[in-house]
């Protein structure tokens, strides 16, 4: 299910203030998100088999350390995008600029400007609630993932929780995500896998691995 009422134009243009703001404010060990190691997306990636120097894009990336686990695992054109500069600022002096483009923006008002093998979101997607972000979602990622490219994705599941650091969230299942990306994309594997914040508290997520096919 989809929402109509979404945030207005102000709220919209906020955003990138408040992940800021968040970054500041809290440390690794209090952002629910955070992971030493992020096995559900290596296992997926895993699962592509694509080539090392597969372009890649980590959407909503920040400061995870997918990014440091990409360089180790020596994949060499490697993308990070997110809303928050603070983020983005974090994860780069972790790693420096060594085969990573890092790129500040919304990804709902991006505009790529090449495509990518591999597209990889894990817990940006169920911050859009209104229709037209999710709208303006599917359409950057169908046109920027390569055909027979792959889009992995992970949003919070049905029982997972209903709001995220102060923001509504809308929660999906994989049928209900295969059937928004239908138009561009086939379902190649899905999974509920828990995640386990910092301090313990168990959130479900929504697995889903699709390939691009010609619409």
């Amino acid at each position: 299910m989809t929402s109509d009422a979404g945030p207005s134009d102000d709220a919209r243009a906020s955003r990138p203030a408040l992940w800021d703001q968040t970054y500041s404010s809290k440390d690794e060990s209090q952002r629910s998100w955070s992971q030493d190691v992020p096995a559900e997306s290596l296992f997926f990636i895993d699962e592509t088999h694509v080539p090392l120097d597969a372009a890649i894009i980590d959407v909503g990336g920040g400061a995870s350390r997918l990014v440091d686990k990409l360089l180790a695992r020596n994949f060499s054109d490697v993308t990070v995008l997110d809303i928050s500069s603070k983020a983005i600022d974090e994860a780069r002096r972790r790693v420096g600029d060594q085969r990573v483009r890092w790129v500040t923006a919304d990804v709902t008002k991006w505009v790529p400007s090449r495509t990518y093998a591999l597209w990889h979101d894990r817990a940006v997607f169920h911050f859009l609630v209104a229709r037209e972000d999710q709208a303006a979602y599917v359409e950057r990622a169908t046109s920027s993932i390569s055909l027979g490219g792959y889009l992995l994705l992970a949003t919070f599941s049905h029982s997972g929780p209903a709001t995220c650091s102060g923001l509504p969230v809308q929660r999906w299942s994989a049928r209900e995500l295969t059937d928004l990306f239908a138009g561009g994309f086939t379902l190649v594997e899905s999974a509920l896998r828990d995640h386990v914040t910092p301090w313990g508290a168990v959130q479900p997520f929504t697995w889903v691995l699709m390939q691009r096919r010609a619409a």
